[in-house]
């Protein structure tokens, strides 16, 4: 046997009135959603029927009733028991007259989102397709009555008496406890301007008129920017979809934009406005872009305060992406200056888009400064000089580096920066391999000279006194000749010394199976972790050659790794700390012992 479902009503109002909406401000909007739902019916029958919207809110401190008339369709008997007073007959609205394409949303549910504000609301509606008027009541509770008005016969003529009513709808809102000022003038005002001033019909407060007969960044784009946006943008970029009715413009923030932060574009649907916080309809890269857009076909959710995430919008954020790439190009070709500010101000979002698209890329190219060991220079200055990119993938690495290279003529580029080694790796992919590579630790340490030979010998003898100190930091020490002189020590990483010490930290922890597989891994000829590179061109090592004290000699050579450490800028062990204090305790300890 079937059975029918049966529906709390009062449940279902507060579900719609209470969850489905964020705010008892979007009550404002539903209703002037509605009317000009209406408006556009009735102007599918007459094509010149008025269009207007008059709201009449409460004066302040004296209650009474908020007014909303619109000379819209109107409403027979039948249509506001089907429509108004029957949830979910969507089908059955349609029927009607009022299918969903072409109105701003679905009459009736909105409705409902009055009871943020009201505990009873009152219609009174007259259709243009003939009829009486009438009036449908209903409060929070879920109970509603239904009157037709003007339809008591004259006895003595039997003509049906005219109840003077127009064609269109009034509702009337009694407020809830506590909600008066929902529906007070100033609140309405405010409300009805960033909801409907864009709407092409006439909508008035209190006898003031709010539409605009234009959308504002026709007229003057950067000023409606400023206003939107709180600043003056960098540049406006008008944007089209034709396919989903899209007209607006993209405005380009002038700068200070995270990005990672949360993209919010004013949208408007049919010149309603849906939100001014809409997320998804750039592309992630253009974090420094704001749009303002119209449109007749993007599909808001139930709540109308968000865009729907489907094919539809991914082909809008697509073909507005492809947009805004287009303008950068254009920039790029006609004015210099500015796209050179406006790198400045937005690189990250740039190189994003420079790794997949090879104009963006060729911008980057000539435009975008990089860290080099000879200053700031555009990528295509540094391979005017240099031939070919070599750059270092670390920034640390880079600024330990940097000193040395360019005391031999090398030109190093820093690549530490998000994105930049995807950005290498992707010239290489167009240009060749030539075009750029990187360059690790060992190419500089092969670059620098060898010391005299006398000297190398000297200093060789004393780091063998030093042996269980540089073991002790898994270190070998190498002496050169290079500029600077002022730095005594460079530690530079053997990639497969490296690799042996993370296996044996691994191997100690693991299973012997497991360990001895781990070995196999790695070449038994694997030097040292790292190399402490000694400068003697550097006074102090020159005088490490000279020491006989093999004491001060282990305390001299465990003072400069640590010091080599400090300029690496890389992470303190336990020991390297423990390093740290000893060499600076003993030698402060050495030097008041020497003046005492």
């Amino acid at each position: 046997m079937a059975h029918t479902f049966g529906v709390d009503l009062r449940g279902i109002i507060d579900l719609l009135s209470h969850h489905l909406y964020s705010s008892p401000r979007v009550y404002a909007r539903e209703l002037l959603q509605n009317a000009v739902d209406a408006i556009t019916a009735r102007r599918a029958l007459q094509p010149d029927a008025p269009g207007e919207v008059v709201i009449e809110p409460i004066d302040s401190g004296t209650g009474g009733t908020l007014r909303i008339s619109d000379t819209g369709i109107g409403l027979t008997e039948r249509e506001v028991h089907d429509l108004l007073s029957t949830l979910g007959r969507t089908s059955k609205r349609d029927e009607l007259g009022f299918a969903r394409q072409g109105f701003l949303g679905q009459f009736g549910v909105g409705l409902l989102s009055a009871f943020l504000v009201a505990e009873r609301i009152r219609l009174v509606s007259r259709s243009a397709k003939g009829g009486p008027a009438v009036r449908w009541t209903a409060d929070a509770a879920g109970n509603y009555e239904v009157e037709v008005l003007g339809e008591a016969e004259n006895r003595t003529t039997g003509e049906t008496a005219d109840s003077g009513i127009p064609v269109g709808t009034t509702i009337e809102l009694v407020p809830n406890r506590d909600s008066e000022h929902w529906l007070e003038h100033d609140v309405v005002k405010a409300l009805v301007t960033e909801y409907g001033e864009l709407l092409p019909v006439k909508v008035s407060v209190g006898g003031e008129v709010l539409t605009a007969e234009r959308l504002p960044w026709l007229d003057d784009a950067l000023g409606y920017g400023a206003k939107v946006l709180g600043v003056r943008p960098f540049d406006a970029i008008p944007v089209e979809v034709p396919t989903v009715g899209l007209t607006g413009v993209a405005y380009v923030l002038p700068g200070g934009v995270h990005p990672g932060a949360r993209q919010s574009h004013r949208v408007y649907l049919k010149r309603m406005l849906v939100g001014d916080a809409i997320e998804g309809l750039l592309p992630e890269w253009a974090y420094f872009v704001r749009c303002v857009v119209d449109s007749s076909s993007l599909r808001p959710t139930a709540s109308r305060e968000a865009l729907y995430q489907d094919e539809t919008l991914l082909a809008v954020r697509e073909e507005l992406g492809r947009q805004v790439r287009d303008w950068l190009v254009r920039l790029d070709a006609t004015d210099p200056d500015r796209t050179s500010a406006l790198l400045d101000a937005h690189h990250l979002g740039i190189k994003s888009l420079a790794r997949v698209d090879d104009e963006m890329l060729r911008l980057v190219e000539r435009w975008l400064p990089f860290e080099t060991t000879d200053g700031g220079q555009s990528l295509r200055q540094f391979k005017r000089k240099h031939g070919s990119i070599a750059y270092v993938p670390d920034v640390d690495e880079f600024r330990q580096l940097a000193p040395v290279a360019h005391a031999q003529g090398m030109g190093l580029l820093n690549a530490g920066y998000a994105y930049d080694v995807e950005i290498m790796d992707r010239l290489v992919a167009l240009d060749g391999p030539a075009a750029a590579r990187r360059v690790a630790p060992t190419e500089v340490l092969a670059a620098l000279g060898d010391p005299e030979p006398e000297l190398e010998r000297a200093l060789r003898d004393r780091l063998a006194l030093a042996k269980e100190v540089l073991e002790r930091h898994d270190c070998e020490a190498v002496p050169r000749d290079f500029d600077p002189a002022s730095l005594p020590a460079l530690l530079v990483t053997n990639v497969e010394g490296e690799r042996r010490r993370d296996v044996e930290q691994v191997g100690e922890q693991a299973d012997p199976l497991w360990a001895e597989l781990l070995g196999s891994l790695v070449s038994e000829q694997s030097d040292a972790a790292q190399r402490l590179v000694l400068n003697v061109r550097n006074p102090l090592v020159r005088r490490l050659a000279g020491l006989n004290d093999s004491a001060l000699v282990e305390l001299t050579v465990e003072s400069l790794y640590v010091h080599a450490l400090l300029q690496a800028r890389r992470p303190m062990r336990p020991k390297d700390t423990a390093a740290l204090n000893r060499s600076f305790l003993e030698l402060l300890d050495r030097a008041v012992g020497g003046q005492s």
